[in-house]
């Protein structure tokens, strides 16, 4: 079999990629290990961070840094034993991390944010998936005035700097929003520009969906495979050998197994997170996504019930599930909103892969003709896979980019 492009990852990103290649007329081969949206983009927050200018820098707090260096918050987590290896990414996302250098790459990151619904929307109408995305925005809430006021206050500053909307909400605003939490608050941000999505996967399989309608086809095959020929790449896949002129990795978390295998050195890391479903007790509703905000977990309402999130976990990629964030977070978020029983048999994992500047890498492999990245999107996934889809395409088709590609080429590093 040949074909224009193979796409080695199927998650939100890859198949955005694929969407976007096929309706420029490319025939694209979407190729993974598991089906389609079953490994990072199945289980996160359900965002498009329209909001999300700043990536999610390293603290700098002290407090937080001693907090985290505890190691029993919920918001972070980390393996003693993975320490010695991810010491060099951590300095160097610390390092980016500093507030003149976090401002910077604010800069640089807004243009792929500010699209971010715009392009899902886009895709939703083409796959008939706009019943998944709702335009509630989400809430951050406060129950330190202290951390109140600095957030309002960085609210702001993205709104001044960047266009964003929000409404600061006072204690009354915020039950009036979410009748059903139980606690009195100190009053929150409602970000009303993101939307959020009601089942991610099946967004994700929405977007699978008009990829076959427009002539794109599936197998799942191993990207280790992945070698050069003398007329581009060939990977094999259930199918049988597959040829093509170009190929893209969009493999996130697991982008390493091969661009290793190639020459390439990339500063990648994986922040690992948890989530687990709950009923809601009665007639309980949760009506937006909300971040408890000074106890560093996340609700948001899905198809399947309550899910709550944890934050990150540092640890080596393929180590056994260690749940405790969740474990910690559980009974505090029982006294935060009415959950009832577990819904999931088991808490599920997943794996957000990282660059210690906090932008994606998109764009040309350096040494390889033919060779296009599309990975690293931390916590950016879900908001990022159709601009990035996008994007992508129109510099594998010679188009002129919808944003100026050069802060996120292979190359900065």
């Amino acid at each position: 079999m040949r074909k224009d492009v193979v796409v080695l990852g199927a998650g939100i990103v890859g198949v955005s990629i694929a969407v976007h290649l096929q309706k420029r007329g490319r025939s694209v081969l979407l190729v993974d290990k598991r089906k389609p949206g079953e490994e990072t983009s199945f289980g996160n927050a359900g965002l498009i961070q329209r909001e999300g200018v700043y990536p999610y820098g390293f603290p700098h707090d002290f407090g937080a840094l001693l907090r985290y260096a505890l190691n029993n918050t919920i918001d972070a987590h980390y393996h003693w034993a993975a320490i010695p290896r991810l010491a060099p990414f951590l300095w160097q996302y610390w390092m980016h991390s500093r507030p003149a250098q976090h401002k910077a790459i604010a800069r640089m990151y807004a243009p792929l944010i500010e699209r971010s619904v715009t392009e899902h929307m886009a895709l939703a109408e083409e796959s008939g998936s706009t019943h998944l995305i709702r335009p509630t925005g989400w809430m951050k809430v406060f129950r330190d005035e202290k951390s109140r006021d600095e957030q309002f206050k960085d609210a702001e500053d993205v709104k001044r700097d960047f266009g964003v909307n929000f409404d600061a909400l006072d204690t009354r605003a915020v039950a009036e929003r979410e009748p059903h939490l139980k606690v009195e608050t100190k009053g929150g941000i409602h970000w009303t520009d993101p939307a959020s999505v009601s089942d991610p996967h099946m967004l994700t399989m929405g977007y699978v969906g008009l990829f076959e309608r427009l002539g794109g086809e599936l197998a799942a095959g191993d990207a280790r495979t992945l070698e050069q020929t003398p007329t581009g790449w060939r990977v094999q896949t259930e199918k049988g050998p597959v040829d093509a002129g170009e190929v893209v990795i969009a493999l996130g978390a697991w982008a390493d197994v091969v661009t290793t295998k190639l020459g390439y050195n990339l500063p990648l890391a994986v922040k690992r997170g948890y989530h687990m479903h709950y009923k809601a007790v009665g007639n309980a509703v949760l009506n937006r996504p909300t971040l408890d905000f000074d106890r560093g977990y996340f609700l948001a309402p899905m198809t399947k019930g309550i899910r709550l999130t944890t934050g990150a976990e540092f640890a080596n990629r393929d180590a056994p599930k260690t749940p405790v964030q969740l474990q910690r977070a559980e009974p505090i978020a029982r006294d935060f909103f009415p959950l009832g029983e577990r819904v999931d048999p088991e808490p599920w994992m997943g794996m957000r892969p990282c660059t210690p500047d906090m932008m994606p890498i998109i764009g040309p492999a350096p040494k390889h003709k033919n060779l296009w990245f599309g990975f690293g999107h931390a916590h950016h996934g879900l908001t990022l896979g159709p601009v990035t889809g996008r994007l992508l395409a129109e510099m594998i088709t010679g188009e002129t980019p919808v944003v100026d590609p050069k802060p996120y080429r292979a190359d900065r590093f």
